[in-house]
């Protein structure tokens, strides 16, 4: 499970909606992203540029 990337959605107050619609993703992609499928590299770019976090921290491989 990829925590940090639901504890920054936290952080920047949105919804899961919400953030589905900045990613461009559908609910289920989102939600398969936090448990552990593979998060295409644009994703996770647009992932790092929302929230100010390391990739590595947002996939859970380092601390903050």
């Amino acid at each position: 499970m990829r925590v940090n990337i639901e504890a920054e959605r936290g952080r920047l107050q949105l919804t899961k909606t919400e953030m589905c619609e900045r990613l461009g993703v559908t609910s289920k992609t989102y939600n398969s992203y936090i448990r552990g499928a593979t998060i295409p590299s644009d994703v996770l770019e647009h992932l790092r540029a929302m929230t100010g976090q390391s990739i590595d921290y947002l996939l859970g491989l380092a601390e903050r």
